[in-house]
């Protein structure tokens, strides 16, 4: 495995310089089941060693634990970093399965102090509107995130699972470094409306669950009966049943191409939304998730590996026969609202 660091990008017009690859931290502290808190220690540094530089957490991630775990890290390192973290979501300690929203200026002022206070910083590089409230015009939600800019609490903003339209309109208030939305071979319903929008804006994106959530690099093909109680991917319609049957048939052209290249499924996976920014002509970042180190190592080094378009044409009808949404509620997301 090569030592030798991963390539650059800048987020939006005069954002932040990052790895073209970043870190997904959620699953060190919540949603996929019990982490080791060393080996994800050691995953941050090995991370940073390899030239990931974008560390992508959120407030409702184990309802604030995930910002606290992360805290020493990002201090230790803080001029080397770009820490991005997220506002809008609350999910109720009791119902796991429940979701609420706001984008509402007290909250947003709240959320980012609370954020704050967990990281143990001056400023958040990059903050995230996490979901979409549809009861408060985007302008006001962007307003109140720009003010926190004007106040120096953040340096810049982003917004997650929002539509070409609401992109294009919070680009009218204050200039967005990044959008972030899932984006992979079995999620591409941003390409319609975001990604265009997002590209003529300077805009860049940042695909989270490049994997498929774990479910493209082949590690399990049904969660329900592979993975823990404590797993949220049980509660995710693609990922059980007669949908993870079909979708585990899907993968056999990835196979294919992993094969050829002596790559993993992952790594191709991660290849393909790499070369989205080549595709689209517009900065891709991807987050891919994961507590191991040596995950780091093989989802960066994908960053090296260039698809043949006939290649990518063997990969690109897999999206359209996915069979289940990615959430059980699509109304959270670009594609509830488009």
């Amino acid at each position: 495995m090569t030592d030798s660091k991963i390539a650059k990008a800048e987020l939006g017009t005069g954002g932040p310089e990052v790895g073209v690859q970043g870190l997904g931290c959620m699953g060190m502290s919540f949603a996929y089941g019990p982490a080791d808190a060393d080996e994800s220690r050691a995953t941050l540094e090995r991370a940073l060693e390899i030239g990931v530089t974008l560390f992508d957490t959120a407030d409702s991630y184990g309802q604030g634990e995930n910002e606290k775990f992360l805290s020493p890290f990002f201090k230790a390192h803080r001029d080397e970093l770009v820490i991005a973290t997220k506002f809008a979501m609350t999910i109720p300690p009791d119902d796991p399965t429940k979701r609420i929203i706001r984008n509402d200026a007290p909250y947003i002022r709240q959320a980012v102090e609370a954020s704050l206070r967990r990281l143990d910083v001056d400023v958040i590089d990059l903050y995230y509107m996490h979901r979409r409230d549809v009861n408060v015009p985007i302008e006001e939600t962007v307003g109140t995130m720009a003010e926190l800019v004007r106040e120096g609490k953040v340096k810049h903003l982003g917004l997650s699972e929002v539509t070409g339209g609401e992109l294009r309109a919070a680009q009218g208030v204050h200039p967005i470094a990044a959008v972030q939305s899932e984006w992979s071979l079995f999620s591409r319903d941003i390409e319609a409306g975001v990604v265009p929008v997002a590209r003529e804006l300077g805009v860049a994106l940042v695909p989270y669950s490049p994997l498929g959530r774990g479910f493209l690099t082949g590690s399990f093909a049904d969660a329900e009966k592979e993975l823990g109680a404590d797993d949220f991917r049980r509660r995710q319609p693609r990922f059980n049943g007669a949908n993870a049957a079909v979708n585990a048939a899907l993968l056999e052209p990835v196979r294919a191409v992993a094969d050829a290249h002596g790559a993993s499924l992952g790594q191709v996976a991660l290849a393909w939304a790499q070369q989205r920014a080549a595709v689209y002509g517009l900065v891709v970042v991807p987050i891919p998730g994961t507590t191991k180190a040596k995950r780091v190592e093989e989802n960066t080094a994908a960053t090296r590996i260039v698809l043949s378009e006939a290649e990518l044409g063997l990969l690109e009808p897999i999206a359209a026969k996915v069979a289940g949404d990615r959430y059980a509620d699509m109304n959270f997301t670009s594609a509830g609202r488009e």
